[in-house]
């Protein structure tokens, strides 16, 4: 239990709500939470059905009509259609990280991952006792991992390689002859390759592209997406995984004997997320590109910051080397100093030395008043 690590976002909260106990007043920008209410006709339709008393134990991998839904939604967005067998429906993308790193991983395997990345990856990693394997994301190259990098760490004890993209710290979007890239290094080394796409639908003028396609997740690859982020419904919890059958029989065990089932309503709040109107979503991402050219101008306003545009999620990601002080000094200084809540790049691996993660899921006000709060404490 001593090698599981925290997450450096609730940790920051805490402080926060610290300062917000004795009267100071805070700016949130640690938490990967968007500010949106969940869509009411989605919410309407969770209230309906426990009116209806859809509050009882479902199959374990998920009511038929979700899982139906979720494959037509994967036909639509990523060009293939999983059989609902390759389809397990979960209480959050969480366990589906964890579920799917505990079918594949023993002790001493060795797992490829991006640098700076979510910290549940490398937190897992740890407590199964496997071997890190981080690739640094450079901002020269937007902070997309290469798959010329990818190659050169590739050994014999190479059991998975994992994507996230768009990517939290960073908001950075691997291209598509990079996803590709990756997809074929992976099919030729007869990798597993874990792809984390919670915010696929979150890009700024880019397309998002499936690292799955190649295999169509039936023979090594494994896709990770849900609601949390794109439909607003972070505390409703429910999350899918696409993978091999033969993978989703094991992980369908794991979630038996840890939770029983996903909650059925939340599951038809699901299907309505999927199936219904989807301007809500169209409306929250108009939001959030205004906000991203609002912190992105911003953050490059203050000396010693420089910050690229995000091309997908909602994370500006600063370069602030120049300040002369490092991620956590100044995480902690724009806190006590500013009232600005921010996670130093740190928090999600070493190579995040350097920048700090603003989560602009905030208004444009709230955005600009950070920005001059800054500006007042680094004068």
């Amino acid at each position: 239990m001593d090698r599981i690590l925290g997450e450096g976002a609730f940790e920051v909260l805490a402080k926060a709500k610290a300062l917000e106990r004795e009267g100071r007043e805070v700016l949130h920008f640690e938490i990967g939470e968007p500010d949106f209410e969940t869509p009411e006709n989605i919410a309407d339709a969770g209230i309906k059905a426990i009116k209806e008393g859809k509050t009882h134990y479902v199959p374990s991998d998920g009511i038929t009509e979700l899982k139906e839904a979720v494959c037509e939604h994967i036909l639509k967005t990523r060009g293939y259609r999983p059989d609902v067998e390759q389809v397990l429906i979960l209480p959050g993308v969480k366990p589906g990280i964890y579920f799917s790193m505990v079918s594949i991983l023993e002790p001493k395997d060795e797992v490829i991952f991006q640098d700076p990345s979510f910290p549940t990856y490398r937190s897992l990693v740890r407590y199964i006792g496997a071997k890190e394997v981080p690739i640094p994301l450079l901002e020269e190259n937007e902070f997309r991992m290469s798959p010329e990098d990818i190659k050169e760490r590739i050994t014999e004890h190479t059991k998975l390689i994992i994507i996230n993209s768009p990517q939290n710290p960073t908001g950075s979007v691997l291209t598509k002859r990079e996803v590709e890239e990756i997809a074929e290094i992976a099919e030729e080394h007869d990798i597993f390759l874990l792809s984390d796409e919670i915010y696929s639908q979150m890009t700024y003028g880019v397309e998002h592209y499936s690292a799955t396609k190649r295999d169509e997740a039936r023979e090594r690859s494994i896709l990770l997406d849900g609601f949390s982020k794109a439909y607003a419904m972070t505390g409703w919890r429910l999350g899918y995984c696409i993978a091999p059958k033969k993978l989703i029989e094991k992980m369908t065990l794991l979630l038996i004997n840890a939770v029983s089932c996903t909650a059925p309503f939340v599951q038809i709040a699901g299907i309505e997320a999927l199936r219904g109107p989807q301007h809500s979503l169209k409306e929250m991402m108009n939001k959030f590109a205004e906000r991203r050219n609002a912190i992105v101008e911003g953050l490059n306003s203050i000396k010693g910051f420089s910050c690229l545009y995000p091309a997908g999620a909602f994370y500006a990601f600063p370069n602030i080397k120049a300040t002369g002080m490092n991620s956590r000094e100044l995480a902690d200084l724009l806190l006590y100093e500013a009232g600005v809540a921010v996670l130093p790049g740190t928090a999600f691996g070493e190579a995040g030395e350097g920048y700090l993660r603003f989560s602009y899921a905030t208004s444009v006000e709230t955005i600009e008043r950070a920005i001059e709060r800054i500006k007042s404490a680094l004068h």
